[in-house]
């Protein structure tokens, strides 16, 4: 499978002479020593990829470039050096207009402070971007509302932005977004201006939409629960570099260094790991079958520790066909608690059928 999205070794520089600012940087300057010559590097030697209906998430603190670099995905900011490439297509090649060709119809923004025209209806600026394309009115009234009707936004189509509470409000962004059926959603912070519930319910909303729609999404965030909780893939970024690329559990369980490390020190590590990342491959053909209650590689770490604590030994972890891949002794859920003193045994009955329950 080709990636949908490339970032190829992008440099994004302010001030003055940026280009022989990269070549410094790739010398082995740092952003202070630019700094100090009134040169600012804002993002420095990014690059990854993004698989088609993959989230990647992209996260870090204020200031360490994950916007900039968002803004260049899509041609709103120029790189100084590096290829953009969209199903293969070069973007940082592209003219003005066929760039703005390529955001009108391939490539949707949903803006952190919800961007909505406040003289125009919900319909109205859900249908925003077809209009831009030049869509009938009825054809793109159509689309509009049924995109508002997956946002839960149904009957609220005559209403005014002001009529509506934040999380309403970001929800038409999204479907103004989803109405385009653009190839390539870009998420700037999106939920970070709600509430923490109105947030999560958001983040519901997208996780739901996803199974369904199955876009390919770059998703900005500050905050790492959020970038857990949404990502197949995670990049963090740091100083305009990004220091670690991976799955949830990679980064959880191999940070590459001690600022990712001291990022994922607070995170609740019960909702984000999962049996697959815990299970021992390397005994699969002595674990027994038995009629005892089983786990499957989804089972998260809170749900493995509530089945251990129903068993005297390790738990099986079984795939659909019910064949087991593994086991985790409890010994390694007591380790991520903070008790290495258990010992695990092996099961003590035997007989019957696996049972499996995520």
């Amino acid at each position: 499978m080709s990636s949908r999205l490339e970032a190829d070794h992008l440099y994004k520089v302010f001030g003055r002479r940026p280009d022989q600012a990269v070549e410094r940087l790739r010398q082995g300057a740092d952003r202070e020593e630019l700094r100090a010559d009134g040169t600012t590097a804002a993002v420095i030697d990014a690059s990854f990829t993004v698989e088609p209906g993959q989230i990647f998430v992209v996260m870090g603190l204020s200031g360490s470039g994950k916007s900039t670099l968002l803004r260049m995905l899509n041609g709103l900011l120029e790189p100084t050096a590096g290829h953009v490439r969209f199903d293969g297509q070069d973007l940082t090649a592209l003219g003005d207009r066929e760039l703005r060709d390529v955001r009108a119809r391939k490539i949707s923004m949903v803006f952190q402070h919800f961007a909505l025209f406040p003289h125009r209806s919900v319909l109205e600026n859900a249908a925003y971007g077809l209009a831009v394309q030049g869509v009938p009115r009825a054809e793109r009234e159509k689309r509009a509302a049924e995109a508002l009707e997956l946002c839960g936004l149904g009957g609220w189509e005559k209403s005014w932005p002001d009529e509506l509470s934040g999380g309403m409000q970001q929800r038409v962004g999204l479907a103004r977004a989803l109405a385009t059926d653009a190839d390539l959603l870009l998420m700037d912070e999106s939920f970070s201006a709600l509430d923490p519930l109105i947030r999560r319910d958001m983040q519901d909303q997208l996780l739901q939409l996803q199974k369904t729609l199955k876009k390919t999404i770059v998703f900005i965030t500050h905050d790492l629960n959020e970038a857990m909780r949404l990502g197949d893939r995670i990049a963090v970024m740091r100083d305009g570099r990004i220091v670690q690329t991976g799955t949830a559990e990679d980064i959880m369980l191999r940070p590459a260094n001690d600022y990712v490390a001291s990022f994922i020190q607070d995170v609740d590590r019960s909702r984000v790991l999962t049996a697959s990342a815990l299970m021992d491959t390397g005994v699969t053909a002595d674990a027994p079958l038995c009629a005892c209650e089983t786990a499957t590689p989804d089972t998260t770490f809170a749900e493995l520790c509530a089945i251990s604590t129903r068993l005297t030994h390790r738990v099986s972890v079984v795939d659909g066909a019910g064949r087991v891949v593994g086991v985790v002794p409890r010994r390694r859920l007591l380790g991520f608690l903070g008790d290495e003193s258990a010992d695990p045994s092996p099961c003590d009955n035997p007989e019957g059928k696996v049972t499996a329950r995520a």
